[in-house]
């Protein structure tokens, strides 16, 4: 049974690329020093390394990003890396109102007077699907078009049209309408559901009629970028001006790194890219209380340089500038991150603490290792997921309405945007990605659930999911009053109930003598379909800490 874990994105750097931006230093020393910029390495070939990053850090989505990074590590670059906008590009970008209900945000830059080959055109483009993946949240929140700059005509206009709209996609040879973009392609069917509410569209025309882009599904061919390419456009689209604006920061310094002069482009009454860096101060001794060191002002201001940040005291604070494509960076406790990065995290020595009494295990460890042994003993599987899922996860797929989910702010990734209020969709989720596996199927979870009562409430619970041609509401039944008279000594009584998870007539409350601890039931048919499961799923899931007191 494959484990659940969450995908995350691979940059591919290649030794040549690898040597030219971090000049004289060897591969090997490259790899010992990845782990440390929190960097995975996700294997290594004769001529390409794999990193794997988390896209909480966006400015890592490219060898570029990567390099910038390795070079302050090593010593071989420190402090905010300098950003320059050569002069304004004297181009602008009209906005038809009507575009502002559909998808209401654009910025762009232009670079001008570098060179591409086919490894950097796979870097931004790699980029490009990176950052609609994650700070674009699958290109509903924000979408990009890189375009031939020299393939246009200013100003350029961005308008909404009908579905009877014609150009040529990116790839194809002769015209399509939106309509039929939306219908017949394979980018219209994978993104179309974007624009479902709306009856017209987005598109990006210059002033000679020209179709850029029809965002945040396709581009026109007309712009399309190759290696004869000098002098590019960019543009992103957004629902969220931040958004907008953190995507267009990283893809500016990116450019940049690779031989691009940026111009700004105007929009409005404002100019493009914004590159203005943040600050946020933090207090010395929180820094060393969070790390354990005893680390002086001057000592931090050189680690915060190895991080490519700059820095200064006042008073017991450490002021940090963080450079804007640094759109991880928002709170003191992040300064302390990169103090630990700069520091060398290889060099932080364990310590014991000061005080010498013996631990013990609490009454939960105690239950959840019978748990365990029980759930095991009944023929199935332990799985492990995180806390935070997706709205689609934990709610969409059984029809929830839910007003008072648990949000994490600004999160980077679709799939960790919510604390879960159950285990039964994470278990789901879990059968979903393994339907290539044989059947039966039995997993079970233990794990922290979340729920907003006034304030956030907390608990422990167990849950366990059966999925074959004949699994239902008996086998589940008996494989809780097992896990009940085994780990508790306790008997269970079941009372009809709904619940959105199970099916109407075949679900129920667990009791525990006279608590209501729990549900039981049957999978709905429309949330196996929505996890595309094709034989029955029957589950329960329990409150441990209702269940104990604990």
């Amino acid at each position: 049974m494959a484990q659940e874990r969450a995908k995350m994105p691979v940059v591919n750097i290649t030794n040549d690329r690898l040597k030219k931006f971090v000049p004289g230093v060897k591969v090997d020393k490259v790899l010992d020093i990845l782990p440390f910029v929190a960097l995975d390495i996700e294997g290594v070939d004769s001529n390409v390394i794999r990193v794997e990053y988390n896209p909480n850090r966006p400015d890592f989505s490219s060898d570029y990003g990567i390099a910038r990074a390795l070079r302050g590590l090593l010593g071989i670059e420190t402090g905010m890396p300098k950003f320059k906008v050569a002069s304004k590009s004297g181009q602008a970008i009209r906005v038809d109102p009507a575009v502002k209900k559909i998808r209401p945000c654009i910025v762009a830059l232009v670079a001008k007077n570098g060179r591409l080959d086919d490894e950097t055109i796979k870097q931004l483009i790699a980029m490009q699907e990176d950052l609609h993946n994650g700070v674009g949240r699958r290109r509903k929140k924000a979408s990009i078009g890189i375009h031939n700059l020299d393939a246009i005509s200013f100003p350029i206009i961005y308008k909404a049209a009908g579905s009877d709209y014609s150009f040529v996609p990116l790839g194809e040879s002769s015209s399509m309408t939106i309509g039929q973009i939306l219908k017949e392609s394979e980018i219209g069917k994978q993104y179309g559901h974007i624009l479902d509410k709306f009856d017209r569209y987005p598109v990006i025309v210059d002033s000679a009629g020209t179709t850029l882009s029809f965002p945040p599904i396709i581009n026109g061919d007309i712009t399309k970028v190759d290696t004869k390419c000098r002098n590019l456009f960019v543009e992103v689209t957004a629902t969220d001006q931040k958004a907008a604006e953190d995507v267009l920061a990283i893809i500016a310094v990116t450019l940049q790194d690779a031989g691009f002069e940026i111009r700004t482009v105007s929009i409005g009454n404002r100019e493009m890219p914004q590159m203005r860096p943040n600050q946020i101060a933090a207090d010395i001794n929180y820094i060393n209380g969070i790390l354990g060191l005893d680390l002086d002002a001057r000592q931090m201001i050189m680690c915060l340089k190895k991080s490519r940040l700059d820095a200064k005291t006042r008073g017991s604070k450490i002021i940090c500038t963080i450079p804007r494509y640094r759109t991880d960076i928002t709170h003191s406790i992040d300064i302390a991150e990169e103090v630990a990065i700069g520091y060398g995290i290889y060099n932080l020595e364990p310590t014991f603490p000061a005080s010498t009494t013996a631990g013990q295990k609490n009454l939960l460890s105690t239950y959840f290792e019978a748990i365990r042994e029980t759930m095991t003993g009944l023929g199935m599987l332990e799985s492990l997921n995180f806390s935070l899922t997706s709205k689609e996860v934990q709610y969409d797929s059984f029809g929830i309405k839910a007003s008072d989910m648990l949000s994490v702010d600004g999160s980077k990734s679709i799939e960790h945007e919510i604390l879960r209020e159950s285990l039964i969709p994470s278990l789901l989720q879990s059968l979903s990605r393994n339907v290539h596996e044989e059947y039966p199927q039995r997993l079970f979870e233990i794990g922290k659930t979340f729920r907003k009562n006034g304030e956030i409430a907390e608990s422990w619970n167990v849950a366990a999911v059966v999925a074959h041609g004949e699994a239902g509401y008996t086998e589940i039944k008996s494989a809780i009053q097992a896990l009940l008279k085994t780990c508790f000594g306790k008997d269970a009584t079941t009372k009809a109930a709904s619940s959105p998870f199970f099916m109407s007539g075949r679900c129920a409350e667990i009791t525990v003598e006279g608590k209501t601890v729990g549900m039981i039931g049957e999978v709905t048919p429309p949330a196996l379909e929505r996890f595309k499961l094709r034989v029955p799923v029957a589950g329960f899931e329990i409150n441990l800490s209702a269940l104990t007191g604990a």
